[in-house]
């Protein structure tokens, strides 16, 4: 599909494709059989996002947010969520000091580059909101008091699905705050007997050595930052996003983040792709991951097994695409 281009390379574009190129590797090295999840969680790291991963126990939902962890050497901290989690134990608490005779700030395991939250929908909703304004706004308040965090900073957070036991739904709000869902689903044959292979004596993200660092990732953020939207392709995103929100299908639509997502998104996406700028196909792809996590089905929808997944997919084929400019 040709569509609007942008004179000239985005410096540094070059340089992405290569950094890009090492992670993805080392990534795959331990997750077998799964690349477009993997480069799928790339994109998000690249749009300054966060991931949320959601499947089955046992499909190496984990596996992929620690590959991806210790693919880069930055600081990173792992959460187990648990029905008796409580907000400070993510975000900090001030502990009086007998010592020095007042109050001083321990952080949480939130102030880290990479945040691994293991089984979130296992925590109650109270716990789970203290991710908020971190994910959000990239800072933590603990009486009173506002915490910067580091960047480059994501979440990539694990959940189980809802059906099972000793589940809570994220709240809607939550669920905004994520750039993206994926599912890894089951591997095929020929990978699950790989990963017998691989797997079958120790882990291979013992062997995983970091190939990038935070600073790396920080200019490649840049470079993704600089990535042209033509102005019919911006259109397109809220042609999009607007047409969840009037579907009969669904009781509540995609927020204005979720424009604003999309687009981020599709920046990184096209910039794995070599591009420095955004395509419609672009949209089309990241439509599904981006968009259909923060949709609400209606009743009728839920009987009639219509997921907003299915919805979405609808609206990609049906909302018309920009014509290209010559």
């Amino acid at each position: 599909m040709s569509v609007d281009t942008h004179g000239g390379r985005a410096p540094g574009l070059d340089g992405l494709a290569e950094v890009a190129n090492r992670i993805r590797g080392a990534i795959e090295s331990v997750v077998e059989g799964k690349p477009q999840a993997v480069r799928l969680a790339l994109t998000v790291l690249l749009s300054e996002g966060h991931l949320l991963i959601e499947d089955v126990p046992g499909v190496g939902k984990t596996m992929l947010a620690k590959a991806l962890a210790r693919s880069i050497d930055c600081s990173v901290r792992r959460v187990q969520f648990t029905p008796d989690l409580l907000p400070s134990d993510i975000t900090g608490v001030s502990a009086y000091n007998q010592e020095r005779r007042e109050f001083e700030f321990k952080p949480g395991p939130v102030f880290a580059n990479l945040v691994v939250g293991d089984e979130i929908n296992r925590a109650s909703p109270k716990t789970q909101s203290a991710l908020l304004e971190c994910m959000e706004e990239r800072q933590v308040t603990v009486d009173g008091a506002t915490y910067a965090l580091e960047r480059p900073f994501m979440v990539v957070a694990t959940q189980n699905p809802v059906e099972m036991e000793g589940t809570y739904p994220l709240p809607e709000a939550q669920r905004d705050r994520f750039t993206a869902r994926i599912s890894m689903g089951y591997p095929d044959p020929a990978a699950e007997l790989e990963m017998l292979d691989v797997h079958g004596q120790s882990s291979p993200l013992d062997r995983l050595e970091p190939v990038a660092k935070a600073a790396d990732v920080r200019a490649l953020v840049e470079v993704v930052r600089r990535q042209h939207v033509a102005p019919s392709v911006r259109q397109y995103a809220i042609d999009l996003v607007t047409a969840t929100r009037n579907h009969p299908e669904l009781r509540l639509g995609a927020s204005p983040r979720a424009t604003l997502h999309l687009v981020r998104a599709a920046r990184a996406y096209a910039a794995l792709d070599d591009r420095d700028y955004v395509r419609p196909d672009d949209l089309q792809e990241l439509a599904v991951p981006v968009l259909a996590h923060r949709l609400l089905p209606t009743a009728e929808a839920q009987v009639e097994r219509r997921r907003p997944e299915h919805v979405v997919a609808e609206l990609v084929h049906r909302v018309p695409v920009p014509a290209p400019r010559s």
